[in-house]
């Protein structure tokens, strides 16, 4: 007797938190967890750890050694049919002569798409899809967007007053918001793959982007939009203890022996196409798309933000209010460029989620798309 739908559901769950162990260290591969089921009782489980290392089919599998025998395998994305660094996961599943498979989803990859559970439904095997398929989209949301477009999903972070400031007037911004808050940022940094600002924030605040955590922590990929090579030689993100690179993205017009002494100073600086004289966001994603950044995280000020808003490259939204007002006319706000002119060219975000860190509020949500 098969187990129910509830029981499904619930073997995912645990497969999907396995998943989420490795948030931040797969990449460019998905988040993927697996486990293996027998006569009610997990029998083996695993999870992708990093790039080059098993699939989570595989660690589970080899833990469940012969009980896997007739057993079910709960997998939060379809076992790959493809060779990669490492043999299709589709055959070991195959081989290791379990009764049922149950995926989250299928393979966003339009080269694998289906073929993996196909395999595996000809080879006799019971098949099941579509187990807790949204919480598995929002897990890979960062793989999907990649794998389906060749371009990095991209979260625009904002930290602001209650009265939507994120400075004084003076330009006086440390802290916005309480330690909690900056805590889950330096969280975040550690999970994408990149994390970008404009020159304006390198000359105001001279920050480091990197992450501080107090126990493992990964420094992001920095991005720096800089029209015109403007960034300081003296920098804290070009001298600094840190294994991530910094890439510079310039225009043609910037001069060419400030873009030498970059380089000299250890930043990649890309060339990209103009758009009235400032980086071409849009052309930017694809060309940091093709050196396989995946995720990024845009902690940009307000011209930054309007630009990356109206070239259409924001995918999500995370968004620290602070019970605080400052006021002041003239202090800045978290988005700039010319904005809306009525009310009906809002942007709006769609499954809106709400946290409390200390006194602050975490707004989270997606930018709503009007294609389908």
């Amino acid at each position: 007797m098969h187990a129910n739908h509830m029981d499904d559901e619930k073997y995912m769950a645990i497969a999907l938190e396995l998943a989420a162990r490795a948030r931040g260290r797969t990449s460019p591969n998905p988040l993927v967890g697996a486990v293996v089921v027998k006569d009610g009782r997990i029998v083996g489980q695993g999870y992708h750890e990093k790039a080059g290392t098993p699939h989570a089919e595989v660690h589970a599998l080899r833990e469940a050694g012969e009980q896997a025998m007739g057993a079910t395998i709960y997998v939060t994305l379809e076992p790959c049919s493809h060779y990669g660094r490492t043999p299709p996961c589709s055959e070991a599943v195959i081989n290791a002569g379990v009764a049922r498979c149950v995926a989250a989803m299928v393979d966003p990859n339009p080269l694998v798409a289906g073929r993996g559970l196909d395999q595996i439904r000809q080879a006799g095997i019971e098949v099941s899809s579509g187990v807790l398929e949204e919480e598995a989209h929002r897990l890979n949301e960062v793989f999907i967007k990649y794998i389906t477009t060749k371009e990095p999903f991209v979260v625009m972070k904002s930290a602001m007053t209650l009265d939507g400031k994120i400075a004084t007037h003076t330009g006086h911004s440390r802290w916005v918001t309480g330690p909690e808050a900056r805590e889950r940022v330096h969280r975040l940094r550690d999970e994408y793959d990149a994390i970008m600002v404009g020159v304006g924030t390198i000359l105001a605040d001279d920050p480091a982007l990197t992450t501080r955590l107090t126990e493992r922590g990964r420094d992001p990929v920095r991005i720096i939009l800089d029209s015109q090579a403007r960034t300081p030689l003296t920098a804290k993100i070009l001298n600094q203890h840190s294994q991530a690179a910094t890439i510079i993205a310039v225009t043609q017009q910037a001069p060419q022996q400030r873009v030498a002494a970059l380089e000299q100073a250890g930043a990649k600086v890309l060339t990209v196409p103009d758009m009235d004289g400032r980086v071409d966001i849009k052309r930017l994603m694809s060309i940091v798309g093709q050196e396989g950044i995946t995720g990024i995280l845009l902690e940009g000020g307000g011209q930054v933000n309007g630009a990356a808003l109206a070239a259409g490259i924001v995918d999500k939204v995370i968004w620290f209010i602070a019970p605080k007002l400052i006021g002041g006319q003239t202090a800045p706000t978290p988005i700039g460029g010319p904005g809306a002119t009525t009310m009906d060219e809002a942007l709006n975000l769609t499954r809106v989620k709400l946290e409390q860190l200390g006194p602050d509020i975490m707004i989270e949500g997606y930018i709503q798309t009007t294609s389908p």
